[in-house]
């Protein structure tokens, strides 16, 4: 199926969602503020507590840094003790990155205030609106895994 949007509406569209990008990026900075935590570590964080235990290969992957530079997160994390290293059950020489206790309530508050912003945000619009800008971001990130996968 070719796609026939004109090249200006999707630059208008990169450029709308590089500035909503950057806006939820500053108001989660400043939330992050009040927490014992960086904006790389919430980053990881949230990764683990989307997909569960990872090991530092798959958490470097995911949040998108050097094997090296997430081993130095993990050891900060670790020594908060929002995290720990557990030893795979199966493979012995595989360790994988578990959330503690502290480190889903950090991330989970954190998540709290982001969507309370978001919410405020988002007060005026009609339900309406709100579930069809849901459906097509959904859309979007769907095409997107789509078309990195291929």
């Amino acid at each position: 199926m070719q796609n026939t949007t004109p090249i200006s509406t999707i630059a208008e569209v990169e450029k709308e969602l590089r500035y909503i990008s950057g806006l939820i990026k500053k108001k989660g900075r400043e939330i992050l503020n009040n927490y014992p935590i960086t904006p790389p570590q919430f980053i990881a964080l949230q990764w683990l507590l989307e997909d569960g235990d990872l090991t530092i290969g798959e958490l470097s992957n995911k949040i998108n840094l050097a094997f090296s530079t997430t081993t130095d997160l993990i050891d900060r994390m670790e020594k908060r003790e929002l995290v720990e290293r557990i030893r795979d059950l199966n493979d012995r020489r595989v360790v994988r990155i578990h959330l503690l206790e502290k480190g889903t309530s950090i991330i989970n508050e954190v998540i709290e205030k982001r969507q309370d912003y978001l919410g405020e945000v988002l007060e005026n619009v009609p339900v309406e609106k709100v579930d069809s800008l849901n459906s097509i971001l959904s859309l979007l990130h769907d095409n997107m895994k789509k078309v990195e996968n291929k």
